[in-house]
């Protein structure tokens, strides 16, 4: 097994680390920041001065003392730096179940200690159940805390090694056990930025599980496990119906989902399974029906109303996928728990020879994002995530299929305008029937006449540029150029904290449609919406400039420059927008100045789409390798990508065409190494 080098990050004498740990612990929420690795060395020569160096982990045996002291016991074998010997370790590991910090204390030579500490630095006991619960929580940071590939993760945090925590039959037996056991204590742990409420089924341990299903392929493991807790919770079978399907054991998902649903018929995360599937059968008008009913069982989570305006837009139907977008209630995103300690005094990160390649080696060759176009650097897109994220990709998919002249009609048809909005000021229309109803509950149950479709509350706020680039003065176009993208109008927001879980849902499609053409008909459009369609405004007059530009020195036959950092955003941005010919084309130019891991992952995804087994593989190589120099031995998503080329081209010619590629060999036994991987847990197509 080919290891990875050891960062190391320099202790500050007036900030110890551990303490500084010791006093986070209470501000952590979900499942803790990566394990520290905390080591004293002394010179070899002198036993006076001593130093503190540190990194993190993921992936390490968390389940006894023993398998952490055994890591730390392999440090003291690390030949890096010979000048120095370590003569103590501590390994720190936080359990998420708990709230406590388990740690190891390892004197060299000499004893082993384990003990645990909680929120308010009081030093416990640690019990065996302790144990368990952290050697889960260690698995799940394992799969949470990964990088996808694109090196984001990865640049977050400094002096991370990631490992795989599963790399057997016998592992995986061991973390579902653990899994089972602790299952209906996983509500405890916290859930992906989109989820309200965690709950049964939708928390940070279902997630974990998931992932290292669909990662490795184990379904018929995931499976066994499912069909254990079932017999005990029924709500489970959507966990198993998404096991089922994905396993393509589609039948049973069916007769599952079924039975299910008859038990339990407002579950939403069965009637979100059931809707997804369906619409993936390319029957988005079954589907329609069974997504709301998923809204009213849980109106105030984003995915439900995210579903349903994914089938209002496959059903072409745009006022109706507008108005959902804008009933989703919308959360702020909280990121993963990192850690929090003071800047180190030094830093040193070795290169082991087995990851050296001239080819992605980046020492040096950095970002300088002061050579971007500041225009670029404004694009505010690119840092959505959790739910404004998922609301955006659904605005481009609908900006793609019709265009933005056609979508800025519908906005204005379904929204309140602020033209129109002062003009009903000064001459207020006369309230249709008096009183006032819940436009959600009369959009579901059906409207008896246009006027119940409206709103009865009059705007409270005027339209609001707040977060908007386009109000410095920065979104006038070039003279030379006449793109076809027109600043969108106004519309009238509402307040700030209206979207925050409750919003105005759709009509339903077989309730009589109002005209749009009245005041009284529309609705407000929310401020987060309002500001995503001049984010997505601004994203689109800058792709039309760029592909402009590049069309004129086309055909003047001139080379258009662009540094590699702008490259990489421009093919961020194209495929943001659903550009993918246009983001292939960025990424390569930015690979032409130097390696990008991210532009690496956008070729990956396009040679992926196309089925371009050779260029799929010539990615994942130089992925991997990009990932090991920096000390990350575990990627699922490269794994899950090795693992599908395999199950449909076989381990052979898999192995034969990465042995063909002119690189050295100890980059290619790299991606060796996770192709052994697949072997180990007898994935399709590996017997070969």
């Amino acid at each position: 097994m080919i290891q990875t080098a050891i960062p190391e990050l320099f202790e500050d004498e007036n900030h110890p680390v551990v303490d500084v740990r010791t006093d986070t612990l209470q501000t952590l929420r979900e499942l803790g920041p990566p394990d520290l690795v905390h080591l004293v060395k002394q010179p070899v020569k002198s036993t006076s001065k001593q130093i503190g160096v540190y990194h993190h982990a993921t992936g390490i045996d968390a389940s006894s003392s023993a398998s952490l002291a055994a890591y730390i016991n392999t440090l003291t074998y690390s030949t890096q730096d010979k000048s120095h010997r370590i003569v103590s370790g501590l390994y720190c590991c936080y359990n998420a179940f708990s709230r406590l910090d388990m740690r190891v204390q390892v004197q060299i030579p000499g004893t082993v200690e384990s003990y645990c500490v909680n929120e308010r630095g009081d030093k416990l006991e640690a019990s065996e159940k302790h144990w368990l619960e952290t050697y889960l929580c260690s698995v799940l940071r394992a799969y949470s805390y990964a990088d996808n590939g694109a090196g984001e993760t990865i640049k977050k945090i400094m002096g991370v090694r990631r490992f795989n925590p599963i790399t057997s039959t016998e592992n995986e037996h061991k973390f579902l056990e653990a899994a089972e056991r602790l299952f209906f204590d996983g509500w405890q742990l916290g859930s992906d930025p989109e989820i309200q409420v965690p709950n049964l089924v939708s928390n940070h341990l279902t997630t974990g599980l998931l992932a290292y299903i669909k990662t490795t392929g184990r379904y018929t493991s995931g499976i066994n496990l499912f069909e254990k807790l079932r017999m005990r919770d029924p709500e489970v079978s959507s966990l198993l119906a998404q096991v089922y399907i994905a396993g393509d054991e589609e039948v049973k998902a069916v007769q599952l989902l079924h039975e299910a649903i008859e038990e339990l018929p407002m579950d939403y995360s069965l009637l979100d399974c059931q809707a997804d599937f369906i619409k993936s059968k390319g029957r988005s008008d079954l589907a329609l029906e069974i997504a709301k009913r998923g809204v009213v069982s849980a109106p105030s989570e984003f995915g439900t109303w995210a579903r349903l305006a994914e089938i209002y837009i496959s059903l072409e139907q745009w006022d109706l996928a507008l108005l959902t977008l804008n009933s989703c209630p919308m959360f702020t995103y909280q990121d993963k728990d990192a850690p929090r300690l003071p800047d180190p005094a030094r830093i040193s990160l070795p290169l082991a020879p087995e990851t050296a390649c001239d080819e992605i080696d980046d020492i040096g060759s950095g970002s300088d994002m002061d050579a971007v176009n500041p225009t670029l650097r404004r694009l505010s897109a690119a840092n959505y995530k959790g739910t404004f994220l998922k609301a955006y990709v659904l605005l481009t998919e609908m900006t793609k299929k019709i265009g933005w002249d056609q979508l800025l009609k519908i906005r204005s048809q379904v929204f309140v305008m602020e033209e129109e909005y002062r003009v009903e000021r000064q001459v207020p229309a006369t309230p249709a029937g008096g009183n006032s109803r819940n436009a959600s509950t009369t959009a579901l149950r059906g409207a008896d006449s246009p006027s119940a479709q409206g709103e009865s509350a009059e705007p409270s706020s005027e339209p609001s540029n707040e977060g908007n680039s386009l109000t410095n003065g920065e979104s006038h176009e070039p003279s030379s150029l006449t793109p076809d993208v027109s600043k969108p109008s106004h519309t009238v927001t509402a307040k700030p904290g209206d979207g925050q879980g409750t919003a105005q849902e759709p009509l339903p499609s077989d309730a009589p449609q109002p005209a749009y053409t009245q005041f009284q008909h529309k609705r407000l459009c929310e401020r987060w919406l309002d500001n995503l369609f001049m984010v997505l405004y601004e994203d689109l007059r800058v792709y039309t400039i760029w592909r402009t530009e590049a069309a004129q020195y086309r055909q003047q036959q001139m080379a258009y420059k662009k540094s590699a950092d702008e490259w990489e955003i421009l093919g961020d941005l194209a495929e943001r927008l659903h550009h993918h010919e246009e983001a292939l084309d960025a990424w390569e130019q930015c690979l032409d100045s130097r390696f990008s891991p991210k532009a690496m992952r956008g070729l990956l995804k396009a040679y992926e789409q196309e089925k371009n087994t050779k260029g799929t593989l010539s990615a994942l190589i130089r992925l991997i390798a990009w990932q090991f120099r920096w000390y990350s031995e575990f990627s699922p998503d490269l794994l899950f990508t090795i693992r599908k080329l395999i199950e449909e081209e076989g381990a052979v010619k898999v192995r034969s065409i990465v042995q063909a590629t002119s690189l050295p060999q100890h980059i290619l036994d790299l991606t060796h190494q996770y192709a052994g991987l697949c072997a180990a847990f007898r994935s399709s197509g590996s017997d070969g």
